[in-house]
């Protein structure tokens, strides 16, 4: 099977690359919009801006890949809220060039998304949950999802919350190397105890994305880890992981942060779907720890 990866450069891109190409049986076509930064045991690379049409459709033709894995995105929630064209131009046109390219081309299509689809009323979620974003970032990738349901070509929508993980080039930050890296600093920080997600492993989403490419799931999966936390409960657990001082972690609540955004209360997801039909099984929230000290440790992703 030939899968394209969009965004290969990013956490979860980077995380497929590693996957795909070093499995034999498939031919793996990674993209981003500037060098790839990850190594890849096998496979090609096309640079591609997804919001560039002609660049889209010309790599779409000659890659011929049978499915595309959609990571590309602008998932910086408040820039989003403050440069909403280029987040529209990112997050929905380039998806609608996807589509077309997809359709054209007989792709199957496999796009995340967000719990921030989510106005966080009530949580965990299944995928029945009605979407009523709070955010920009939300209504964009919203949109790209109706975008997508609304395509003439096969689709999977997978639906994620809070990822973390260890990049190649450290570019950027996630709520688990932020708590770490403060601590060992020394730095008090303030974390929000108000509200809920189920943080999720970069490789286990990975795995998700592959397990639906492979078998031309259809439909919307939410694909997270299972447990349901808040930010607090998370950097405590990042402390006593990694054996740094708890009493610099001080408990607030996100009415003592001005943000232009605003963040669902409470998501998280209800995995059974995913879990049932795709054969996804995500580690515990101590096993992404300790996958995390290993890579810190000996510097590989």
């Amino acid at each position: 099977m030939k899968i394209l990866v969009t965004g290969a450069n990013g956490l979860l891109g980077q995380k497929l690359v590693a996957l795909i190409s070093a499995m034999p049986q498939h031919e793996l076509i990674a993209t981003a919009k500037s060098k790839l930064i990850p190594a890849m045991a096998r496979g090609q690379f096309f640079p591609m801006d997804v919001t560039d049409a002609r660049q889209v459709a010309a790599v779409m033709d000659a890659a011929r890949p049978d499915v595309v894995i959609h990571t590309a995105a602008m998932t910086q929630v408040d820039q989003c809220e403050t440069e909403r064209e280029k987040c529209w131009m990112a997050n929905v046109t380039a998806v609608e060039y996807l589509i077309e390219a997809c359709e054209k081309n007989h792709v199957h299509l496999i796009h995340v998304s967000t719990d921030f689809i989510f106005d966080g009323s009530h949580g965990p979620l299944d995928e029945t949950a009605t979407p009523n974003p709070l955010s920009y970032y939300g209504a964009s990738k919203w949109a790209a999802e109706q975008r997508v349901n609304q395509s003439r070509t096969d689709w999977a929508i997978l639906r994620t919350v809070l990822v973390y993980g260890v990049t190649q080039d450290m570019s950027r930050s996630n709520i688990v190397l932020w708590v770490k890296k403060s601590l060992e600093e020394g730095k008090k920080i303030n974390v929000v105890n108000d509200q809920w997600r189920t943080p999720t492993l970069a490789e286990d989403l990975a795995m998700g994305c592959y397990l639906a490419a492979v078998q031309r799931a259809r439909g919307i999966y939410h694909v997270s880890g299972s447990e349901m936390m808040t930010p607090y409960d998370i950097a405590l657990a990042t402390a006593d992981f990694f054996k740094l001082d708890k009493s610099l972690i001080q408990q607030t609540d996100s009415t003592q942060f001005t943000q232009p955004a605003k963040r669902p209360p409470r998501t998280g997801f209800i995995i059974d779907k995913a879990t049932r039909d795709l054969g996804y099984r995500p580690h515990t929230f101590r096993e992404g720890l300790a996958q995390l000290a290993v890579q810190l440790g000996n510097g590989a992703v």
